[in-house]
Order: structure tokens, then C-alpha cells, then sequence
């Protein structure tokens, strides 16, 4: 009976030693899949979590002027021929792989990650998706909120409109991208007994802002980061 035991005791043993030798190997290493921070053009097909990439524009460049017509037609979607907006895409093009269907799709996930993440006082997804002199704004208003002992409470209904207003690339590297946004969410701040003292919870509010995206083309870091918002 104790050999049986032996054996199989064994048996487990080298088992349990493969596997960890396995995972070691897996979790030892990077495999360029790790989370990293905020970056408006990256295609995905799942919702993307506060610790994926959202934007990302790749950093292999291209010969000047090497935009394909492939590129140049899907920019006119977003941009009339002639316009400044239309050339600034264009440049942005030429520099790298920008894409706008791409940008603009991972733009509207990082404007809900962000707008919820105000909302919670979640400072570490916000320190990942905003350039600092944004994140300091966004910490002191989060802040005073607290110092009030308020809490606010979002719920994102959806982006009716997500809209390129801007694009330019200053002096061949400084990339940056404004978009027009009209969301609705239901936002209440409450205090510290639960009673409301700012906004309705039965209230669906439109939204409408132009956020700046921006990111060093030359830089390894591929992630965009927002730079500036505005009302409009």
C-alpha cells in the first residue's frame, strides 16, 4: 500500500514541477500583451477594459508622401478635401498608420472610461489616460468633491456623436487630434446622508465637448493621452 502511495506521490510531484516550470516561463517573461495605458486607435472587437489600450498608433513610418489611395479616401469620409483638417490627416498619415476609423473608435471608449472614472474617483485610470496638467485638474476637482464628502453618481447612456474637428502634426513629431462629442449620461452628486444636491437622477443630459488627444510620433510610447478639453 505504501509503494502504491509512493508512486503516484511521485507521479504528482513531477507534474506539479512541469507546470510551474511552464508558468515560469509564461510569467517571467513580457510578451508584448502586457496592460499599458491609454492610447485612442486601437482595433479591437471586445469592449476594451481601463487597463487595455484604447488608442494606438503605430510607430513605423513611412517614405513622405507614400499615403496609399486607400488612405486618402477613408480620410475624406472623415475630412472634405481642401480643408485644413482633411491635410492635417493626411500628414498624420504620412508619418505613420494612423487610421480614423481606428482613432475614432477607441477616442469614444476612452470618453466613457474616462467620464466614469471622474465619477469614481478613480485617480489610476485617470493618471494613465490624461497628460499631467489634465490629471492634476481632474485629481483637485475629485478632491474638493471628497473634502465635501459628496459622491457622484454617472450613468453613461451612450455618444450620439464622435466628430475629427482637428489634426496636426507640429515640427514632424507632435501629433494632435481634437474631436467633437455629444454624449448622454445621467449624472447625480449626492452628499454625505445620500440626499442629491446636484443634477437628476431621472434626467438624461446631453453633453457636448471637444477633447485633444496627443502623443510624440517619434517617441516608442504609443499611447495618446488627452490633453485639453473644452465646452462647446
Amino acid at each position: 500500500m505504501s509503494g502504491f502511495f509512493d508512486i503516484y506521490s511521485i507521479i504528482f510531484l513531477v507534474i506539479a514541477v512541469v507546470i510551474f516550470m511552464r508558468l515560469g516561463s509564461v510569467l517571467g517573461r513580457r510578451t508584448g500583451n502586457e496592460p499599458t495605458s491609454f492610447d485612442p486607435a486601437v482595433r479591437r472587437t471586445p469592449a476594451p477594459s481601463r487597463n487595455d489600450n484604447v488608442v494606438t498608433m503605430p510607430s513605423r513610418e513611412r517614405p513622405q508622401g507614400a499615403v496609399k489611395s486607400a488612405d486618402i479616401a477613408r480620410i475624406a469620409r472623415h475630412a472634405p478635401e481642401g480643408t485644413a483638417v482633411h491635410d492635417g490627416l493626411v500628414e498624420l498619415a504620412r508619418v505613420s498608420d494612423f487610421d480614423p476609423d481606428h482613432f475614432l473608435t477607441g477616442a469614444k471608449a476612452a470618453y466613457e472610461m474616462i467620464v466614469t472614472a471622474f465619477a469614481e474617483g478613480d485617480r489610476a485610470t485617470l493618471k494613465n489616460l490624461l497628460a499631467p496638467d489634465v490629471f492634476d485638474g481632474f485629481v483637485s476637482a475629485i478632491a474638493e468633491r471628497e473634502a465635501r464628502q459628496e459622491k457622484t453618481e454617472t450613468t453613461f447612456v451612450g455618444i450620439e456623436e464622435a466628430k475629427i474637428t482637428a489634426a496636426e502634426l507640429a515640427e514632424g513629431r507632435s501629433a494632435r487630434v481634437s474631436i467633437r462629442f455629444v454624449s448622454s449620461l445621467i449624472s447625480v452628486t449626492r452628499n454625505k446622508a445620500g440626499e442629491v444636491v446636484d443634477g437628476d437622477p431621472n434626467d438624461v443630459q446631453t453633453i457636448r465637448d471637444v477633447w485633444t488627444f496627443a502623443r510624440d510620433v517619434t517617441a516608442r510610447d504609443p499611447n495618446w493621452k488627452l490633453v485639453a478639453t473644452e465646452p462647446v
